[in-house]
């Protein structure tokens, strides 16, 4: 399993934006894309990402927040949504495709979203 990407809950889009991208451009990092709830950044092996919250409530240091793994295949992404599951964890998303990846999202004890995918 690797990291994949990072996602950072904002309630403010255009003073995020323009925090990551000074900061990014100390790498050589640019923005990537923008949608009308997120922004992009993709590194040399990863992604960072902020974002206002799905659900539409204020973001703070965990409401918006995501952490994503790669781990492989489809067939793996099933897998450890079950077994999230089975750990007492709780859906957020069952296994699917979304844009280029299939995945998963899930919230582990403490109601941390964690996406899987391949």
């Amino acid at each position: 399993m690797q990291m994949n990407y990072f996602v950072a809950g904002t309630n403010n889009m255009e003073a995020a934006i323009r925090f990551y991208d000074q900061l990014f451009s100390h790498f050589g990092i640019v923005q990537a894309a923008q949608t009308d709830r997120m922004s992009y950044w993709l590194g040399d092996g990863f992604a960072f990402a902020v974002a206002a919250p799905f659900d539409g409530k204020p973001a703070t240091h965990g409401n918006g927040t995501m952490i994503g793994f790669h781990v492989g295949a489809p067939e793996q992404v099933d897998a450890i949504y079950r077994r999230v599951l089975e750990l007492g964890g709780t859906d957020e998303g069952k296994p699917g495709q979304r844009g280029p990846y299939y995945s998963a999202y899930v919230r582990d004890l403490d109601g941390n979203k964690i996406c899987f995918n391949a």
